[in-house]
């Protein structure tokens, strides 16, 4: 999932000159429009991400917002054939490097988004929210400042689920869960867990992303994250030691879920495990409804995110967004941002493929438009009903924007779990070793 961070730290070097050099620093309700002053020709805005068409409906999303502003005309940039989000952004570096065209951006993650505030390619938009009296954290469900300043605000909002395949679920004869913990998912895992060698299909799998290696902690109210806002570690505790153990039991001891091993040397997909029955079930993000929508085998189900205890709240899940900003040397910021603005509100909704973090959107609503964009036949096999019983008990925890610099703990984390995963190393040495590679982390970052 990650890139090369020091290939990334050249590129943000770079472009943090450029930014200083080429940007101008233009106040709410100005734009630079360079060749159109004096004429009726249409300022022209790029909107830059990893999106494929068939993920995002990006073509029908622009030209509803072309159609009622005349004035402006949005041409959406797909940076990934394969809709990856870091092969996107990584290109999206490439062309604030070289000083092509950019004006509105979009960042998968709050660590990604806030490495990129730190090497200066996102315009702050406090006076414009100020002009338009928007109080983000009255306005959204989430608050991405950075610093006391905000440079993006919440396109698609991000809260995780587990998704199970109705059939297994039912040939083990299990309730879809309304409310469980993590050891009550290990025991559905078990009985869906079905056969041996190539023809195996397991109860559960976990990605190789920092969010499966941080499974009881992504629940937790405070801090969800692997580090601090201060960049300190946030490793060393309960939470994080009972979720690799778990992992570690459900692959390697009763093996219940795919092999970590197996996962990274086969390159596997999540969406392709699920799709081809390989699993029973998949912790993932609210974006999958729109997938399913289009690409569903089979009858699914939705349960809560689990919980770490049983007396914990239902439903807290880890929150998360794409997070959409103003480019920092756009010669068009008043228009960037007006359609950044329109997006993160309405335009969500009639995009029809994302779960809105607009806390005027209504969640019904919502949905329909989802399951309304998708096909029939894939659509009749969402079960709507778990699926909005478990989005109307979510309850997101506190986001943690981290340091300019927490690509590089994550990469550090991670690179110590698989050492874990894999039996090259203990709990304890695994739990110590990252703790202390993240503080030296922040130690030269200051």
């Amino acid at each position: 999932m990650k890139k090369s961070l020091l290939t990334l730290s050249g590129l943000l070097l770079t472009t943090t000159a450029l930014a200083g050099c080429g940007a101008t620093n233009n106040n709410a309700g100005s734009s630079t429009n360079t060749g159109n002053e004096g004429s009726k020709e249409p300022v022209t805005i790029k909107v830059q991400a990893w999106y494929t068409e068939a993920q995002g409906n990006w073509n029908a999303t622009v030209e509803a917002y072309n159609k009622t502003h005349p004035n402006v005309k949005v041409v959406y940039e797909g940076m990934s054939e394969k809709g990856d989000s870091q092969e996107g952004m990584k290109k999206m570096d490439l062309l604030a490097a070289s000083g092509d065209q950019m004006d509105v951006v979009m960042y998968s993650s709050a660590s990604d988004f806030a490495q990129r505030v730190g090497a200066g390619i996102l315009e702050p938009l406090d006076d414009y929210l100020k002009k338009d009296n928007i109080v983000v954290k009255d306005e959204y469900k989430i608050d991405p400042i950075v610093n006391g300043k905000y440079y993006a605000l919440p396109g698609k909002m991000i809260e995780w689920f587990v998704m199970l395949n109705k059939d297994k679920l039912d040939e083990a004869k299990l309730p879809v869960p309304t409310d469980w913990t993590w050891n009550d998912y290990a025991e559905y895992a078990k009985k869906m867990t079905k056969g041996e060698g190539a023809s195996k299909t397991y109860g559960s799998y976990f990605h190789n992303w920092k969010d499966y290696s941080l499974l009881a902690l992504n629940n937790d109210m405070e801090n969800p994250y692997l580090v601090k806002s201060d960049g300190s570690a946030n490793i060393d505790n309960p939470k994080v030691r009972y979720s690799l153990d778990l992992r570690n039991k459900m692959e390697n001891v009763d093996k219940t879920s795919v092999p970590y091993f197996e996962v990274v040397s086969q390159k596997m997909n999540y969406r392709d495990v699920f799709y081809a029955g390989k699993t029973a079930m998949l912790a993932t993000g609210n974006w999958m409804v729109g997938e399913l929508s289009l690409n569903g085998k089979f009858n699914t189900v939705f349960a809560p995110y689990p919980k770490f205890d049983a007396k914990d709240t239902n439903g807290l899940t880890e929150i998360g967004a794409d997070f959409m900003g103003v480019a920092a040397s756009s010669k068009h910021k008043q228009e960037a941002y007006d359609f950044v603005k329109w997006y993160t509100t309405e335009g969500i909704t009639t995009q029809g493929m994302f779960f809105s973090g607009w806390k005027k959107a209504d969640i019904n609503q919502n949905v329909d438009a989802i399951l309304k964009s998708g096909k029939p036949e894939n659509v009749k096999l969402i079960d709507k009903e778990s699926l909005l019983s478990t989005l109307k008990v979510n309850k997101a925890t506190k986001l943690v924007v981290p340091p300019t610099y927490a690509l590089q703990q994550e990469k550090e984390y991670l690179n110590q779990v698989e050492l874990y995963l894999v039996g090259k190393q203990d709990l304890d040495k695994t739990i110590q070793t990252a703790t202390t590679k993240i503080e030296e982390i922040k130690k030269s970052n200051k």
